[in-house]
């Protein structure tokens, strides 16, 4: 199954990081999410109910990424994946956290980022 649909550069405003002053200050995380489902029922009858609604999924990503403080980025991209994959009728997720302006002591011409993958154990209801 190749059909996804994709969800880049949803940004927010949070409060995770292991230093102290990350957790005070803040700062800017970028979301990206790929959704693995079957998109021929949606195409063939274009009816809203059989895809994922794309506001919901920004909702979801929003409150984890807005919520509760949690010190490694890798704990919020898990959230978000658990969430979409209990929440949603999608068969496998893929979710990247970014970071772009970690506190690194050194220079960083990017970002600092973490990707994960994950795939329902057993079948939607």
């Amino acid at each position: 199954m190749d059909d996804r649909i994709l969800l880049t550069g949803l940004t927010f405003y949070g409060y995770h990081g292991a230093n102290p002053e990350e957790r005070v200050q803040g700062q800017r995380f970028v979301v990206d999410v790929r959704l693995q489902l079957d998109l021929r029922p949606a195409g063939q009858s274009d009816d809203l109910a059989q895809t994922v609604n794309y506001s919901q999924v920004y909702r979801l990503v929003r409150d984890i990424v807005e919520g509760p403080a949690c010190n490694l980025i890798e704990t919020v991209a898990e959230r978000i994946a658990t969430a979409l994959l209990h929440q949603t009728q999608i068969r496998a997720v893929g979710v990247r956290v970014s970071k772009p302006w970690a506190p690194i002591k050194g220079m960083v011409a990017g970002e600092v980022a973490v990707e994960i993958q994950r795939r329902r154990d057993v079948p939607h209801p």
